[in-house]
């Protein structure tokens, strides 16, 4: 397996069992949240996959955005399958992408984002961009705990 080809199966598999945590959400639960400070389940959930968006941009960018104009802004949280049929688009762009990728540009191209704080490789970024949605996992993972509903196995 080449280095973009790894990275890749490790998006696809964070996705897939983040999906697995999202479905295991009760539709009563998806507003829940354990403090008033706290992104709610589906919040989180939105939160994630347009993070993932603004990520491809800024990859293509080379650097982050002046302006970001989210075409999830306008769309109402109603479910998580709606939030994923609306992302999947998005997603696949995101995927197709990083199989464009050589070697040579994880290492050589540099992501821009010193208005956060950092300028990072290609390759680094990406594993960043896995990492972020995996953290958003295990919080839902835990949320799922507090309110008592069952968790799915997630290490198949």
């Amino acid at each position: 397996m080449s280095t973009t080809e790894i990275i890749l199966l490790n998006i696809k598999e964070i996705r897939r069992r983040s999906i697995k945590i999202w479905e295991a959400i009760p539709q009563s639960k998806l507003n829940w949240k354990p403090d008033k400070e706290a992104m709610t389940c589906l919040e989180m959930i939105r939160h994630v996959l347009e993070s993932e968006y603004y990520y491809y941009l800024a990859i293509k960018n080379k650097g982050s955005l002046k302006k970001f104009d989210s075409p999830f802004e306008k769309k109402p949280l109603i479910s998580v399958r709606s939030e994923l049929e609306f992302a999947e688009t998005y997603h696949q762009q995101f995927l197709e992408m990083i199989s464009t990728f050589s070697n040579a540009d994880l290492t050589d191209i540099q992501i821009d984002r010193s208005d956060v704080g950092y300028v990072r490789s290609l390759g680094d970024m990406l594993m960043r961009i896995g990492y972020h949605e995996s953290v958003h996992a295990g919080q839902l993972l835990q949320y799922l705990r507090t309110m008592e509903v069952d968790r799915p196995i997630v290490w198949d």
